[in-house]
């Protein structure tokens, strides 16, 4: 029966589940951030569980492959980044990643937007910025957050 499962856990399909799969996670976070399925699916343990899960599955496959240490190399200039991530496997690791990330991030934009009470129009540019452009995203719900707060908090 895992054999079977494992027909079909490659690591395009994995790919494409995932992607597809984050943006239920978005579009609540967008379009009902106080709302209690928001708060079970979201702000919880889920997602994370569910993208790690992928995340831990694709390692095993690269440490069954003997594989897992090369990705040490990224670490000593591009063209070995460049290397590292041609590999599918890895470049899949590096994007389940990014989802975890920036999930987690999302999610605590709207978390805090709600404490601030900042326009949910407002937080939701950020959020979509936070989904397409990451750290554009933080930066722009930063300045938001500064106004709305009317203090400069670099510890939070």
């Amino acid at each position: 029966m895992i054999n079977n499962l494992q027909l079909y856990l490659t690591t395009e399909n994995i790919y494409l589940a995932t992607n597809w799969g984050v943006i239920p996670f978005w579009l609540l976070l967008i379009l009902a951030p106080n709302n209690s399925l928001t708060k079970l699916l979201v702000n919880s343990i889920i997602a994370p569980l569910i993208l790690g899960s992928a995340y831990v599955f694709i390692a095993y496959k690269l440490f069954l492959d003997g594989l897992i240490f090369e990705s040490f190399n990224l670490y000593f200039g591009l063209a070995n980044l460049y290397t590292v991530y041609s590999n599918e496997d890895f470049l899949l690791i590096f994007w389940l990643h990014f989802l975890s990330i920036s999930l987690f991030v999302g999610s605590w934009i709207a978390r805090d937007s709600l404490r601030y009470n900042i326009p949910k129009f407002l937080a939701s540019i950020c959020l979509i910025m936070t989904y397409f452009t990451g750290p554009v995203g933080i930066i722009l719900y930063w300045l938001i957050r500064t106004f709305f707060a009317k203090k400069i908090n670099l510890d939070e």
